[in-house]
């Protein structure tokens, strides 16, 4: 897993992110690339940690990174997810429970991922 996050309608993610970051004792910190994402840096140690400002209802969603990410969606969709969108590279999963989850291609430090990643056969 590579991030968790906080998802918030775009009216609200200022006040989210005050909180959050208050609540966690963390700092908060655009992320340039993406205006949409609030980074919350160490809330999590060993996961990005975001508030994102969305068109869409409050929740709270992982992403999973993959160098194959046609093959991890496959093997999830293969595990009774469902594919309800893609944004940029990345596909939105909602899973078994109706939670979601993104696949989306390796963001963190090459090394630190392979050392990390689970291999599936």
């Amino acid at each position: 897993m590579y991030a968790v996050l906080i998802d918030t309608p775009e009216a609200e993610a200022a006040r989210a992110t005050a909180f959050w970051s208050a609540a966690l004792g963390v700092t908060a910190e655009p992320f340039a690339p993406e205006p949409q994402f609030t980074t919350l840096h160490q809330a999590l140690p060993g996961l990005v940690t975001a508030v994102q400002a969305v068109d869409d209802a409050p929740r709270i969603h992982l992403d999973i990174e993959t160098d194959d990410v046609e093959a991890e969606t496959t093997r999830l969709l293969a595990l009774g997810a469902e594919q309800i969108s893609q944004w940029q590279e990345c596909r939105v999963l909602r899973v078994p429970g109706g939670h979601v989850v993104c696949v989306l291609p390796v963001e963190s430090d090459p090394g630190a991922f392979r050392a990390q990643a689970n291999v599936w056969p």
